[in-house]
């Protein structure tokens, strides 16, 4: 059994999901993403994972969408959510948080900010002495 930090990503533009997960790789997190709403809730139901990290706009069915059921289920309610979405409207970010969602982190983000926001909700007493700083890097 490995103590990494297992991360789901669901973001449908891959290049994106790409850098989400090499970033989180770089600290040691164990990253699998879904590019759509359906591989998504298949991937988290199936998974244990300590966070998931959500798009709001995916093909199929909105982020928000899969949030509820995400906490709908008895397995996965207590699973942290953090919205990472381009659409950075108030009314959005409440709305994901009402939802149950740790967070919403608005694309484009800064790099560091990313990393240590998705830990901080993944694992509350992570060790961040061991996750590297990249000054002014933004993704």
């Amino acid at each position: 059994m490995t103590d990494r930090i297992k991360i789901l990503i669901v973001e449908d533009e891959i290049p994106v999901a790409m850098m989400m997960a090499y970033l989180l790789n770089q600290v040691g997190c164990e990253v699998e993403t879904a590019c759509n709403a359906k591989k998504g809730l298949q991937l988290a139901r199936c998974g244990n994972f300590d966070l998931i990290a959500l798009d709001v706009d995916l093909l199929g069915m909105n982020g928000f969408e899969i949030c509820r059921r995400l906490k709908d289920n008895s397995r996965l309610y207590q699973t942290p959510i953090v919205f990472v979405s381009g659409r950075p409207c108030e009314e959005d970010v409440q709305h994901g948080l009402r939802l149950g969602a740790a967070d919403y982190i608005i694309k484009p983000f800064e790099v560091t900010d990313f990393i240590f926001r998705i830990i901080s909700h993944a694992k509350p007493k992570a060790d961040f002495d061991t996750v590297p700083v990249t000054e002014g890097a933004a993704a």
